[in-house]
């Protein structure tokens, strides 16, 4: 029987804790794609209390509460901080069986060591508790990384980005490697007016180059390219609904539809928008191959739906969800499109719809490369998907259409220096999984192997695929 989070949590047989504990637990992690901020770890960040480490940004706590009914005050307002966290330890009790009841405990227990379930009456003693741990060594951003044992942390960070704390981390001596991913979407965005006529002049502003035209532009993204694989940049990663229809929209056609952007003219942007984007992207993605990079691809959110709420709170407030768009044609006319001129980088593709877990699966099998093992990668189940069903329904999908054994495995994908308890989620699940194969006889049953592939899922494949 396993018990809640005890050394067997998830793993439901002597197999399963023998996998996990000789050769996934203890393995470096890669953490190939995350939002956390290079500043808070260049200056070494301490926490003043764990309502800021923990539920500043965190939309899924948001979220939970706002099912619970708890008033807007205690979420994103003006409460006090203590106030804040009594709100959410009040809501705990209620997210059984949603993922936030693990990742709450698994947190609470490491890296604090409490055991003891959050609830409105554990509430002071766990604030309190936590509140001096915070300040201590160890709980510093630095401390934290070092105590999950991270190898490589990959933030995100747009084109225009100085990455004057990554290049001062490089020079640190710090262990953990801090790597920028260069994120442009917001070059893609030719239809916003003034937001995308100010965007691109702070382009032209950092790049050096005066943007005029099409040709200018993406000389300006080379630019930021080449300045962001010198500060050791290995991957891109691309936040997209879906990805652009390449249109039937000429080259000039785009050129003199953003040259009257420029000029504060929109008249033709909304028509111009998906193929603008595509040719963009494309564009960048062939520069990606000539730097070796991987390019990453998530795909399906639909961001900011509650109107009314964005309005009075702001965007990117936990009013997102799982969108419906058609993905496949246009992602392959993209991989198809770069394939032909050679172009084509190492690529990850994240899905949000568990329906299209087969399709992306299957169409990752259709541009593989020689010599690169796995070089079109369906990645782990992210955002609403992160959870052990969601996970689960991505590594079978990839297990029935690809392999498995080449998968590079999980990331935290967050904000929260606490996180890393989904890497120790994700390889018990992993561990759980091919257990029961080799219980039912599906699978050998060979530890030795089977525990090398699961050591290469939690480690060694993404640790080769991001050449770290």
């Amino acid at each position: 029987m396993s018990y809640f989070l005890k050394d067997n949590f998830i793993l439901g047989s002597s197999i399963a804790e023998q996998l996990y504990f000789e050769f996934a637990k203890n393995q470096p992690i890669i953490d190939y794609h995350s939002h956390l901020s290079p500043q808070a770890i260049a200056n070494n960040q301490k926490f003043e209390n764990i309502t800021n480490i923990w539920l500043k940004g965190d939309h899924y706590k948001w979220r939970a509460m706002r099912a619970l009914g708890v008033s807007e005050h205690y979420i994103t307002g003006a409460a006090t901080d203590r106030e804040k966290f009594q709100k959410w330890s009040e809501t705990v009790p209620y997210t059984l069986r949603n993922p936030l009841f693990h990742w709450t405990h698994m947190e609470l227990k490491n890296p604090f060591g409490i055991e003891e379930l959050l609830n409105a009456n554990s509430a002071e003693k766990i604030y309190n508790t936590t509140q001096q741990q915070l300040q201590q060594d160890a709980f510093s951003t630095q401390g934290l990384l070092n105590h999950f044992n991270v190898e490589m942390v990959g933030t995100t960070d747009d084109p225009t980005d100085s990455l004057e704390h990554h290049l001062s981390l490089k020079n640190s001596g710090f262990q953990t490697k801090v790597l920028p991913s260069f994120r442009p979407d917001k070059i893609f965005n030719i239809h916003l007016g003034n937001d995308f006529r100010s965007y691109v002049q702070k382009l032209g502003d950092v790049s050096g180059v005066a943007i005029i035209d099409l040709e200018s532009l993406i000389a300006a993204c080379k630019i930021r390219v080449d300045y962001f694989d010198n500060a050791g940049c290995v991957a891109s990663d691309h936040g997209l609904n879906y990805i652009p229809h390449r249109g039937k929209l000429s080259k000039n056609e785009l050129d003199t539809i953003f040259k009257a952007v420029l000029q504060g003219s929109d008249a033709g942007a909304f028509e111009a928008q998906e193929a603008f984007a595509f040719y963009v992207l494309a564009e960048l993605c062939a520069m990606y191959h000539n730097k070796g990079w991987v390019q990453q691809f998530h795909l399906g959110a639909l961001r900011n739906s509650n109107a009314h709420k964005v309005s009075v709170i702001g965007a990117d407030t936990g009013y997102d969800s799982i969108g419906d768009y058609k993905q496949a044609e246009t992602l392959s006319v993209l991989l198809n499109h770069l394939e032909q001129q050679d172009k084509l980088a190492k690529t990850v593709l994240y899905n949000l719809n568990p329906a299209d877990n087969t399709l992306f699966a299957t169409l990752a099998g259709n541009f593989q490369g020689e010599g690169i093992r796995s070089k079109i990668q369906f990645g782990s189940g992210w955002w609403f998907l992160d959870q052990l069903d969601g996970m689960t329904k991505q590594i079978n999908a990839l297990s029935n259409q690809g392999l498995i054994s080449t998968f590079i495995g999980m990331l935290t994908d967050s904000r929260s220096f606490l996180s890393y308890s989904r890497h120790e989620y994700f390889r018990r699940l992993l561990c759980n999984l091919f257990a029961e194969d080799m219980q039912k006889g599906y699978l050998p049953n060979d530890i030795q192997w089977i525990g090398s592939i699961i050591a290469d899922i939690c480690y060694h494949n993404a640790k080769n695929y991001f050449k770290i």
